[in-house]
C-alpha cells in the first residue's frame, strides 16, 4: 500500500491525546486509563478512525481502541477526532503485538476491511486465521464477539470456515450488508464500496 507523507506528522503524533504513546503499561489496565469501567471495543485495523470516531460519538458509555500500524494514516485520524469526546484513543501497533497490549480486557473486536492477504502463503497473516484467533484469546474479557465487514469474497468465506472451524457461532451472515438499508456508522472504504455499488459481506460471531 502506498502511503503519502502527511505535512506535521511528527508534530500531530506527539502532540494527541488521543493516541497513547505507551500502550504496553496499560495491559490488564486499559479501565483505569479510561477513568472508568465501561466495556471496552476494539477496531484492529481503523485506517483513518471514520467508523472508530462514529462509534464513540453514538455511544458514550463504551471505550473505542483503535489499532493502526501507519504512522502516517493515524496521523491523517487523529485531528478528525472530536476534542469533547473521552472514550476513545488511538495505539500504533502491528496487530501481531496485540498480546503485550491487552489481557482479557476487550469485550469486542471490530474487523473492518482487512487487508485479504491474497496469496495462499500469505493466509497466515490474515486478520481472521487461527494464528489471529489464538491471540484474540488472551484478549477477550468474557464472551469473544467478532464483527467483520469485507469487500474481498474469498477473504469472506475464508473467515466463515475458519471462525467455524476455530469454535465460533456465526449469528449474523449477509452477502449484501447494505442491501436493506445502510448501518449509521461505516468506515471511509465502506462508503467507498458501497457508492460504486459493490456488496459488502457481514458477519457477527460469538464464542463461549
Amino acid at each position: 500500500m502506498r502511503l503519502r507523507n502527511v505535512k506535521n506528522k511528527e508534530d500531530i503524533l506527539s502532540s494527541s491525546r488521543f493516541l497513547v504513546q505507551d500502550p504496553k503499561k496499560y495491559i490488564g489496565n486499559w479501565n483505569q486509563y479510561f477513568s472508568n469501567n465501561h466495556p471496552i471495543y476494539l477496531e484492529i485495523g481503523m485506517g483513518k478512525g471514520q467508523f472508530l470516531i462514529q462509534s464513540a460519538l453514538q455511544n458514550p458509555d463504551i471505550n473505542f481502541i483503535g489499532i493502526e500500524k501507519y504512522d502516517s494514516v493515524v496521523a491523517k485520524a487523529l485531528p478528525k477526532i472530536p476534542h469533547e469526546l473521552h472514550n476513545i484513543c488511538i495505539v500504533r501497533s502491528d496487530a501481531h503485538m496485540i498480546e503485550e497490549i491487552f489481557q482479557h480486557e476487550i469485550d469486542h473486536l471490530y474487523l473492518n476491511f482487512s487487508d485479504p492477504w491474497p496469496k495462499n502463503r500469505h493466509h497466515d497473516r490474515r486478520l481472521s486465521s487461527p494464528v489471529f484467533l489464538k491471540y484474540y484469546d488472551s484478549i477477550f474479557k468474557n464472551v469473544k464477539e467478532i464483527e467483520m465487514r469485507t469487500d474481498n469474497k474469498d477473504l469472506f468465506e475464508y473467515s466463515l470456515v475458519s471462525f467455524s472451524e476455530y469454535g465460533y457461532i456465526l449469528k449474523e451472515v449477509s452477502l449484501d450488508f447494505h442491501s436493506k438499508e445502510i448501518p449509521t456508522v461505516t468506515s471511509e472504504y465502506e462508503d467507498k464500496f458501497s457508492k460504486n455499488g459493490l456488496p459488502i459481506y457481514y458477519v457477527k460471531c460469538i464464542k463461549q
